[in-house]
């Protein structure tokens, strides 16, 4: 009886030995291959998501809501942690919004395109609405994503084109999709020209008033979003 019973106990030792081996490790996105953080403040932190062709990121848990914008698109491969590996398209321009901090994910991403596949990825620090109102802005401004947590809009200006003033009442950022050259104008401010690149941010405080004109001979693509 007794060498059955440690006989028993070796076994469910060996096994849970065996699964432990074969479980990977997970890492913080923040600490995981190829997700740089570049920015942060109390309420937000930025990641440059850049996965060169061929590379894998690896297991990492993603556990804060979060808005990411793809800046160089490729084929990747995504693995949930105990699915099917799936491919996916990644589309230049394309926002999502994601509310890990409901439900956490555990995924593993490789590209395997030609090229790099390039994501910003914006998490969201605090855990519930902060209770900020988010404007409502003029007609060239498309809204893109409105929930709980954000209102983004996509604004495409074209050489010379303008955009009207706009008021901004709550925190945000500005994620640059095309790039161009860029004339910021404030009440009271000269005017600020911006040389953007594509995969360029910038922080938005809230009670900024602001026009914004393309100067160059290219299209000009923005994502803008506040904070609610």
């Amino acid at each position: 009886m007794n060498r059955k019973y440690f006989a028993l106990i070796g076994l469910l030792g060996c096994t849970a030995q065996a699964i432990a081996q074969e479980s990977p490790p997970v890492l913080p996105v923040e600490e995981t291959p190829y997700h740089l953080p570049v920015f942060s403040n109390h309420l937000v932190t930025l990641l440059n998501v850049s996965i060169p062709s061929g590379a894998t990121a690896g297991y990492h848990r993603h556990a804060l809501d979060s808005v990411a914008l793809v800046v160089a698109q490729a084929k990747t491969r995504s693995q949930v942690l105990g699915e099917v590996a799936k491919e996916r398209e990644n589309l230049i321009g394309t926002l999502s919004y994601s509310p890990y901090g409901q439900r956490s994910l555990v995924h593993n991403v490789t590209n395997i395109d030609a090229g790099p596949v390039r994501v910003i990825l914006v998490e969201l620090l605090e855990p519930e609405p902060s209770g900020t109102t988010a404007a409502t802005r003029a007609v060239a401004y498309k809204v893109e994503l409105d929930n709980e947590r954000v209102r983004a809009w996509r604004l495409r200006l074209g050489p010379g084109q303008q955009a009207p003033v706009i008021n901004q009442s709550a925190p945000g950022m500005r994620l640059v999709v095309e790039s161009g050259q860029l004339i910021e104008s404030q009440p009271g401010h000269p005017d600020r020209a911006m040389d953007l690149k594509t995969g360029d941010f910038f922080w938005q405080d809230a009670g900024s008033s602001r026009s914004l004109r393309n100067a160059g001979s290219t299209p000009i693509e923005l994502i803008e979003f506040e904070l609610k």
